[in-house]
């Protein structure tokens, strides 16, 4: 089998890579019959020389390549014919702004694997970018607190080389005696309180959150029972959450009085209960000031995510009394972080993350035999029809 790691293609551009030269060789060493060339590239975060100085093929032509790995949406003028194909589709919630891409894969007989479809037995996700979303947004979140506050000034994380000078600017912090409010349980959360466990911030319980006093900084992560309850009163399961979300409500918004800082990292769709709104901003009691919103939904489950920012500036002033954006922070606004490609701050530390999982959990079902079919589970097309599993989207491509 020879895998092929195409350039990204995409504008704007992308500089993460789904295998970090070193995972290229480890590759190439363990599998004997795995051969992984690298097509020439002048954006990414490893450059073509890192590449060959540890022997892999740098080529302009991947045409004989049976396997394409990319990471954002390959461009329809990229695609080859009659290969597999793995990235981000982004068409299996049927974007319309991926519906050429789709048909045209499907008119050039591609294999395509969407790693957002890349699932175990028991449905969780085997590979993603969630943790350095998590990662980069809760700093990204002080970044936002130091201005808001004028206290002090972080290096944005773009700007760092990597993961290790980023945390060495979060050491000159000075010591913040805030709560901070942590949503989800999944990669993005997770990624989130890595830097909530690196700055020393203790983890509190829902209960204590909102009712004891600290003259330390402390963080708390309520569970799915702590922030919702049912419309009739109380709380009965997480399955019945799961299944019948109508029948619920969020009660976020009695956490703001405690709250000096938002960090979000639950995963949302529209079928869920509304989780802040623009009264819940103007209640008195509400002191948060800064959110940063890694989910990034936007204007609907948070009222005060407008808009994305983009990485260069990473927030925005928001006015709950207005509803809307303005230039400059006061009483009545909070300063929202809405960037909503994260991961690419830290490409380097991103890549070489997802291309650990990517080893892990897949590279052996792709080249071993897929008996958990956890390749065929996440194929969108094949043989140039779609796949049982996402036969709903023929409506989206016709």
């Amino acid at each position: 089998m020879k895998i092929g790691i195409i350039k990204e293609g995409k504008v704007p551009s992308d500089k993460r890579v789904p295998l970090s030269p070193n995972q290229c060789k480890q590759i190439n060493a363990e599998y004997s019959d795995v051969e992984i060339v690298v097509q020439s590239s002048d954006i990414r975060c490893f450059t073509d020389k890192q590449y060959e100085s540890v022997g892999i093929k740098v080529v302009d032509d991947i045409d004989d390549c049976d396997v394409i790995l990319g990471v954002k949406e390959v461009p329809k003028n990229m695609l080859i014919n009659n290969k597999t194909f793995f990235f981000f589709s982004h068409t299996i919630k049927k974007q319309p702004y991926n519906a050429d891409l789709l048909r045209k894969v499907l008119e050039k007989n591609i294999h395509l694997v969407d790693y957002e479809c890349l699932t175990n037995t028991k449905g969780r996700r085997l590979i993603g970018f969630g943790r350095y979303a998590g990662v980069v947004g809760a700093y990204n979140g002080f970044l936002t607190y130091g201005e808001r506050f004028n206290q002090f000034k972080l290096k944005p994380a773009y700007q760092c080389d990597d993961r290790k000078e980023m945390e060495s600017e979060l050491d000159r912090l000075p010591k913040l005696n805030i709560k901070v409010l942590l949503t989800g349980t999944g990669r993005v959360s997770k990624g989130a309180r890595e830097i909530l466990d690196y700055l020393k911030y203790k983890e509190v319980s829902p209960n204590d959150f909102m009712n004891k006093s600290f003259d330390y900084p402390v963080y708390s992560n309520p569970d799915i029972e702590d922030l919702y309850e049912l419309k009739t009163g109380g709380f009965s399961t997480k399955q019945d959450y799961y299944n019948n979300p109508e029948k619920f409500y969020c009660k976020l918004n009695t956490y703001l009085s405690q709250t000096d800082m938002l960090i979000t990292g639950h995963v949302w769709s529209p079928k869920y209960p509304k989780i802040l709104s623009n009264e819940d901003l103007r209640n008195p009691s509400n002191k948060m000031k800064v959110i940063a919103d890694i989910t990034c939904d936007i204007d609907d489950p948070i009222a005060c995510t407008i808009r994305p920012c983009i990485i260069g500036e990473p927030y925005f002033e928001y006015d709950f009394i207005q509803e809307k954006e303005v230039a400059t922070a006061s009483q009545n606004t909070v300063s929202v972080m809405s960037v909503d490609n994260l991961p690419c701050e830290l490409p380097k530390d991103a890549s070489e993350d997802f291309g650990n999982e990517y080893i892990q959990h897949i590279l052996p079902a792709l080249t071993q035999g897929d008996k958990d079919e956890i390749i065929k589970r996440a194929s969108i097309t094949k043989n140039g029809k779609l796949t049982d599993l996402f036969a709903y989207l023929t409506d989206y491509v016709s």
